[in-house]
């Protein structure tokens, strides 16, 4: 990944480098082009200044011939000779290369020549005039030289400024972006961005802090809605189970009346399980469990064992154990039960009879694994109401209140299907 005044600099450089390499000949042009006109008017200059000399003199045909022969001879690039009156036309001015015989490099030049018809003592002459012009190759290696130190000015340029300027520019964003890294929706607390004086900027700020107000609104309603929900339900659900235990209890019911009420008492003791379920999690979503406690992890961990030993010996679970002594670490007791019992419990309620488990606690981490056939679905392993399997029993909200209690605790819960064997790992090194 690139940041991304780099991916915006790399183009730009592109275009600069392709718009200055197609100035190289346009310059060529244009410079070639003023120097010619500057030529030309240089040439138009020295004609009329020449033939305007010459007319000041005011000298005899025969010293005139001569002037006129002394100058053809020591003028370099001009010539002057008379023409008849038939043979005047109009000025002509062209562009053409020719070798030096006084140069003994073996190289054309180029001339810009002028010819234009004056009068000299009223007779008309035919003045030829020719003025080198600066080397083409020459100056486009000049004008690239130029073209090519501007460029590396200016990425040179570019790169100074990018990294100056970046930090300055984007620094209201990455103030934006390290407070969202940190938000937590479960703490239902607001986020209030610095101000910025870019618009774009700013505009983020007040579209992410109109969202997170509504989402923790939403999040707040609904942690009440099912708080409140689960809470009013636990008298009702335990009237009703124990009505229904009453029922249970009365001789006069007929074999059908039995197994119809036995039915609804396993579904009423399913869902006040899950009202239990929905309000621990609602707890612990508000924070409302001490986790300044020393936990003696071992302890507790033998101690679920024992209880749930009844269990594992129906199935005939063998029960492989590596437990290391003194595990204390500070977080909440009965949270960490919980999270234990479920665990095991989970392992127990998805091993086959004549299955294995294996539970593991070290000084950084806590593992329980049961063998299994096939892998979980790792993307519905922790929602809430999801189902891995058809055992009917399950609240659905097992795994969901591990991860959360590991949360609550900075711990990492994780999953992972090894030698036919599924591993829940709980990684305890985060906080001690």
């Amino acid at each position: 990944m690139k940041p991304l005044l780099s991916k915006t600099t790399k183009p730009f450089l592109i275009y600069v480098l392709i718009v200055l390499t197609i100035s190289i000949p346009v310059y060529y042009f244009v410079v070639d082009t003023i120097w010619k006109n500057e030529l030309d008017e240089h040439n138009q200059i020295i004609v009329e200044k020449t033939a305007y000399e010459f007319n000041q003199l005011k000298l005899s045909d025969a010293e005139l011939d001569k002037s006129l022969i002394l100058w053809n001879h020591i003028q370099p690039e001009t010539n002057i000779e008379k023409i008849p009156a038939d043979k005047i036309k109009g000025d002509t001015v062209y562009t053409y290369e020719k070798h030096l015989p006084f140069i003994s490099e073996q190289k054309k030049e180029r001339y810009r020549c002028l010819q234009k018809v004056i009068y000299i003592q009223n007779k008309p002459y035919l003045f030829t005039i020719q003025t080198n012009i600066e080397e083409s190759h020459e100056t486009i290696a000049v004008i690239a030289m130029i073209t090519i130190f501007f460029f590396v000015m200016i990425v040179v340029g570019l790169l100074y400024l990018n990294r100056k300027l970046s930090a300055s520019i984007w620094k209201p964003f990455r103030d934006t972006l390290d407070q969202l890294k940190t938000f937590k929706l479960n703490r239902q607390s607001t986020i209030v961005f610095p101000v910025s004086d870019i618009t774009e900027f700013e505009e983020l700020n007040q579209s992410l802090q109109k969202l997170i107000e509504h989402n923790v609104s939403v999040y707040k309603n609904q942690k009440e809605f099912t708080e409140n929900a689960s809470h009013e339900l636990q008298t009702p659900l335990a009237i009703i189970k124990n009505k229904l235990d009453l029922l249970l209890q009365d001789q006069d019911l007929t074999e059908k009346q039995y197994r119809i009420a036995e039915q609804i008492n396993r579904a009423l003791t399913r869902s006040s399980r899950i009202n239990k379920n929905l309000l621990l999690l609602a707890k612990i979503d508000n924070n409302q469990f001490d986790n300044s406690e020393i936990i003696s992890f071992d302890q507790l961990l033998h101690q679920s064992i024992e209880i749930l030993q009844e269990h594992v010996e129906q199935k005939n679970i063998s029960v492989q154990k590596n437990i290391s002594s003194d595990v204390k670490l500070s977080g909440n007791s009965s949270l960490t039960e919980i999270m234990i019992n479920n665990l095991i419990v989970n392992a127990i309620r998805h091993t086959a009879p004549e299955g294995s488990i294996g539970i593991r606690l070290t000084e950084s981490a806590f593992e329980v694994s049961n063998s299994g056939i096939e892998k979980l679905n790792e993307d519905l392993l922790f929602k809430r109401f999801s189902k891995l399997s058809t055992d009917s029993n399950g609240s659905g909200l097992g795994l969901p209140i591990i991860q959360e209690i590991a949360k609550f605790h900075q711990w990492m819960v994780s999953y992972r299907f090894e030698n036919g064997h599924h591993i829940f790992t709980v990684n305890l090194s985060l906080k001690k």
